[in-house]
């Protein structure tokens, strides 16, 4: 492990600590449904879960970044969906973005789509940085984290991050420092989930 993956892994550790665990009430948990809870043991930053132990998120939705139509990763039914946790003010998420496009049109004609969530930014800074960076996805505009915190215990100050969903809706993937994982291992992974069953 890197010293930088040892610093990121320090630091969900102390946010699970400080409550990362608790961020979404038990009123988002009715609301949203579904019956995943996110738990990084020890810190870990890159979690694969087993099919056998996968859970459905329930309903994350919001407001398309650059329409303010309706947006949901339910609207990606029957294919694998790549979910981005990012903001146009963090370095981090300027760095991966070119890759994280290249393998969304990559993959794309194998049923698997990308979606961002584009957290604690304006709008008119994220529709910038959507243009600038000429993103091929759709993102939910989500200023005040309210569709990130729908993921129960999912810790809310590791940007950029992600998780990706089978075909299912299930939770097979999360990576809570995805600027820090190699695009190569990253699409591996994608397209070993895109591939199951088949």
């Amino acid at each position: 492990m890197t010293m930088r993956r040892r610093a990121v892994a320090a630091a969900v550790a102390a946010v699970l600590a400080i409550g990362g665990a608790g961020c979404a009430t038990g009123d988002d948990a009715a609301v949203h449904g579904g019956s995943f809870t996110f738990n990084s043991p020890g810190g870990v930053t890159e979690l694969s879960y087993p099919i056998a132990e996968r859970a459905e998120i329930g309903t994350l939705a919001g407001r398309d970044l650059m329409t303010d139509e309706p947006l949901a990763a339910a609207d990606f039914a029957g294919q694998v969906v790549f979910i981005n946790f990012w903001g146009s003010w963090c370095a981090p998420c300027r760095e991966e973005q070119d890759g994280l496009s290249h393998i969304a049109t990559e993959l794309a004609d194998d049923g698997v789509q990308f979606l961002g969530i584009d957290v604690r930014d304006s709008r008119s800074d994220g529709q910038d940085f959507y243009r600038l960076k000429n993103v091929p996805y759709p993102s939910i505009f989500d200023p005040t984290m309210r569709t990130l915190l729908s993921i129960r215990g999912y810790p809310a100050a590791m940007i950029p991050s992600a998780l990706v969903l089978d075909r299912a809706g299930r939770v097979a993937q999360v990576w809570l420092a995805s600027a820090e994982v190699p695009l190569g291992e990253m699409k591996a992974r994608i397209a070993e989930i895109a591939g199951e069953g088949s």
